[in-house]
């Protein structure tokens, strides 16, 4: 049986770099238990025996005040454990060591990993892993995860103490108030960090407890440090004064968004046209085994023209452009800028009375509405987070990208080739979908969710280089390849219920048609027409399908059509009545509407409540709604 190790450690400090390092790829990502809170499981060896890893969230002490602080601390509780990995950053030590001394009072187990030890160098921090050792009475080992370095000698003592266990170390010494409180109180390891954890209940104690475990830190930093004061680099100090200064800040972000979009746009247009190719070529082949099969002609047009056309139709459009939106997100994220983001709409979001975390969750949003909604569980607060969820869809997502685009190079930007002035008017609609977002927060906040926002720690992590192999693995297995693979589990029976409605005809009109004819009123008095609301509609399971339906209702075909060249398809909207202030409402509906399946799916499994889900649904496709109508009404007065 493999032993179990529990890796500890605040956030920022190298936790996860530690993690992949040790297990590889032989690793695996789930909640936990009962909680909101993802956790990282993973296998190693050394000397012929195996490990399994366990990666708590991090947490800045056992005195929990989140639910990741809580998660990690009733493990440690637990002691289902062999040893407890505790990561410091050698940079800032001092900061690092009370989490190490709060696990050294429940187990005797625990191995100090001060990773970091290049940044410290760089620094001129010098760490003396010898001296901390001796003044910790536990195991030190010092490394720098990123290179590899010190790694053999981490691994090494992690099988000694797993194997024989440590000695107690010393306790840390607490003013005279704390040690008489716990005096007869505690028998046990566990029994004596307990009476500790009660005493933040009565401040005086409190007070008295936290400064006996800095006075320790203090004195083990003097001892174990040399070299000049840990202050961040001056270039970095600059960059960080630009990126989050009052007139620099937001200007740019919607930079570097743009960026993000353009790079985006401008790479995934060859690799979804070649995978779109080569999975309608496929088409062919599939419908000659069936027809060889001698399967009957609807059974063949359900399953070829219906779901698989649907779910290579979906494949095409989704996965290029989340494969290169998905490892950029996450480069930035490697790259210590994301918590910057934050930072620059923490006073938005706190005048919304909401929470500054979401702009992060915002940020996932653009990849896939799905995944922002999962991300929601950073955010501790109950109302807060809830409020998240609920406007997470008002950002448009990948899937909606595609027609934003086309509209965009069609209408707004006729005539003009390339990338970049699509790009820059997609930005556009971005921060009109970002400013709705706070709208909507602010509404939440006093009417449905009323409540004053919480203060929340967000540390600014240095801009550190990103490992690019990493990023890509993270990005494309956690992310790309699992918010495409829900999307498929709701596009394949989608495409079977769309052939169902071509392919069913009254009095010699398919039922799609005869919806789009029943919502035509409701369309025109929007500036939209039945057509576009029925492809909205029947688009509900993935936004990349409301393109191609509408096309194939255009043309009164009977099965989902690829969208051919810009000019053909703009050919098609202008015959049926497209004019600009028809896209323009029709840019807007697609940035609020109803949230895709996937999403109000994530969202029911987060809240566990219909009537939550129902009003993240109501929400933005109510002012969807308005927003078209009021432009409509107004503009046709000017046009």
């Amino acid at each position: 049986m493999s032993a179990v190790i529990a890796l500890a450690g605040n956030p920022n400090v190298g936790k996860s770099t530690v993690f992949n390092r040790l297990t590889g790829l032989r690793q695996h990502t789930g909640n936990w238990p009962g909680k909101t809170v993802a956790v990282a499981k993973g296998r190693f060896c050394w000397g012929g025996n195996s490990f399994q890893l366990i990666d708590l969230p991090g947490a800045y002490s056992l005195m929990a005040h989140s639910a990741e602080e809580e998660i990690t601390r009733d493990y440690l509780l637990e002691g289902k454990y062999g040893a407890v990995c505790v990561v410091c950053d050698a940079t800032s030590l001092l900061r690092s060591l009370p989490l190490a001394l709060q696990a050294m009072e429940i187990t005797p187990n625990v191995v100090v990993c001060v990773n970091l030890m290049d940044e410290a160098a760089a620094r001129g921090i010098h760490v003396d892993g010898q001296a901390l050792e001796k003044g910790l009475g536990v195991p030190v080992a010092c490394v720098s995860a990123r290179d590899g370095a010190g790694m053999d000698q981490l691994m090494a003592k992690l099988d000694r103490v797993c194997r024989q266990g440590n000695p107690p170390p010393p306790p840390t010494p607490y003013p005279p108030q704390v040690e008489g409180a716990l005096a007869g109180s505690a028998s046990t390891p566990q029994g004596r960090w307990r009476a500790l954890a009660r005493m933040e209940e009565d401040p005086e104690l409190q007070s008295a407890l936290v400064s006996g475990l800095y006075r320790r830190c203090e004195a083990l930093c003097r001892q174990a440090l040399s070299g000049r004061n840990p202050e961040p680099f001056p270039r970095q100090l600059r960059l960080d004064r630009l990126l989050t200064g009052r007139w620099v800040g937001i200007p740019a972000m919607l930079l570097l968004m743009a960026l993000v979009f353009y790079l985006t746009i401008a790479a995934s247009n060859l690799p979804s046209s070649l995978l779109s190719r080569l999975l309608f070529s496929l088409e062919e082949v599939f419908s000659r085994w069936m027809g060889a099969a001698g399967a009957p002609a609807w059974l063949e047009g359900a399953l070829v023209q219906g779901v698989y056309r649907v779910t290579a139709w979906v494949v095409s459009v989704m996965l290029p452009p989340m494969a290169i939106f998905f490892p950029l997100f996450t480069l930035l994220e490697d790259l210590g800028y994301l918590p910057r983001v934050a930072f620059n709409l923490d006073g938005c979001f706190r005048r919304c009375r909401a929470c500054g975390k979401q702009a992060l969750t915002m940020l996932m949003g653009f990849g896939c509405n799905a995944a922002g909604a999962t991300g929601c569980r950073i955010i501790d607060s109950p109302r807060e987070r809830l409020i998240a969820l609920l406007t997470n869809a008002l950002v448009p997502c990948n899937g909606r990208f595609p027609l934003l685009i086309l509209l965009l190079t069609l209408y707004a930007c006729a005539g003009v080739g390339g990338a970049a002035l699509p790009a820059l008017g997609l930005t556009g609609l971005v921060a009109l979908s970002v400013m709705m977002t706070f709208l909507a927060s602010r509404l939440l906040s006093a009417t449905l969710l009323k409540g004053m926002p919480s203060a929340f720690a967000l540390e600014m992590p240095p801009f550190r280089r990103p490992q690019v192999g990493r990023v890509l693995v993270r990005s494309l297995l956690d992310r790309t390849l699992f918010v495409l693979g829900r999307a498929l589990m709701v596009a394949a029976p989608a495409g079977l219920l769309l052939w169902c409605l071509c392919a069913v005809r009254v009095q010699g009109i398919s039922l799609a048609a005869r919806l789009a004819q029943a919502l035509d009123p409701v369309g025109r008095f929007m500036g939209l027409d039945g057509v576009l609301l029925a492809a909205f509609l029947l688009g509900f399971p993935a936004n990349e399908l409301v393109l191609p339906i509408a096309l194939m209702l255009y043309q009164s075909g009977g099965t989902l059509v690829q969208p051919g060249e810009a000019a053909q398809v703009g050919a098609i909207l202008t015959a049926n009545g497209w004019t600009g202030l028809t896209a323009l409402c029709a840019m807007l509906f697609t940035l609020f509407h109803w949230p895709c399946s996937t999403t109000l799916l994530t969202i029911k499994k987060e809240t566990g409540s219909l009537k939550w889900t129902a009003v993240a649904a109501l929400l933005p496709t109510l002012l969807g709604a308005a927003l078209c109508t009021a432009v409509y009404q107004i503009g046709r007065w000017f046009l």
